[in-house]
């Protein structure tokens, strides 16, 4: 079973390595649009509106609309459903920083030099503004970083966060997919129980969490919860102002699909010590 993350940088021929990738391992490449739409229906905001957020072009009205937080959330959902299913590419929505700790997921940066990027988009769009295409490629990366840096607290540049990085303004389309797919059949990025207790933790991590929003938008009981799962059991940590019981919330979480047990190490504090 192959599982590639994998950055989605304009004009860097990302696209070509990914298709390549495709054909030679038999896997599905996931375009954004799918995980746009599904993102999309469970926030109940349009499609475009969640790409232009994303793409750090919507407007004042949209960025109001838009939960950040939510919208993080619910990426996170998406990707690592998508990592479990097996066989499939994932470019892009902080995939490589999502999954970078899993050991069977290959993390793959793809880059061009800036004047490669530009020339590409030119070619791609029958453009002939290089400065337009120059200020549309780095809004684009910007918009990117603060995503990577929201979620993660990372930056999305530095190889550390990679398995490989390959340049594509010296390393050819084909050399690109020769070398991550020895580097995906390879025994270093088998599958293990471990690696998959791993993954099917962050997909509970990332229910709980969901669940939290819900339960907090529907009775607010304060902020800083702190979820952590391991091999199925979920401690929460942190500490909560008022006297809220979280029992029901403790059920619920109890009555999620594959969660063994629940923890609960929540401090309490008056709620006006103003925390």
């Amino acid at each position: 079973m192959t599982v590639i993350a994998m950055t989605r940088e304009m004009g860097t021929l990302g696209k070509d390595v990914a298709a390549g990738l495709a054909d030679v391992l038999g896997i599905t490449v996931v375009h954004h649009e799918l995980v746009e739409h599904h993102i999309a229906e469970r926030m109940d905001v349009g499609e475009s509106a969640v790409h232009r957020f994303l793409e750090g072009q919507s407007s004042m009205w949209e960025r109001w609309q838009i939960d950040a937080e939510r919208m993080s959330r619910y990426t996170a959902d998406e990707v690592l459903s998508l990592a479990a299913n097996d066989n499939v590419l994932i470019r892009g929505w902080g995939a490589a920083q999502l999954l970078r700790d899993i050991s069977h997921v290959v993390c793959v940066r793809i880059c061009a030099p800036m004047t490669r990027r530009v020339t590409e988009m030119k070619q791609r769009l029958d453009l002939t503004d290089e400065g337009l295409l120059r200020r549309e490629i780095e809004r684009s990366d910007d918009a990117h970083s603060r995503i990577i840096q929201r979620q993660f607290g990372r930056d999305w540049r530095d190889a550390e966060n990679y398995d490989i990085t390959l340049n594509t303004g010296f390393v050819s389309v084909k050399m690109c997919v020769d070398l991550i797919q020895e580097l995906a059949r390879s025994d270093a990025y088998r599958e293990t129980k471990n690696s998959i207790t791993k993954l099917a933790d962050k997909s509970l991590e990332a229910d709980v969490r969901k669940l939290l929003d819900q339960q907090a938008a529907e009775t607010p009981f304060g902020s800083g919860i702190e979820v952590a799962v391991s091999d199925g059991e979920v401690t929460l940590s942190g500490v909560v102002s008022g006297t809220r019981n979280l029992g029901d919330i403790i059920e619920r979480i109890a009555s999620i699909d594959d969660v063994k047990g629940v923890d609960n190490q929540i401090a309490f504090v008056p709620a006006r010590a103003g925390l």
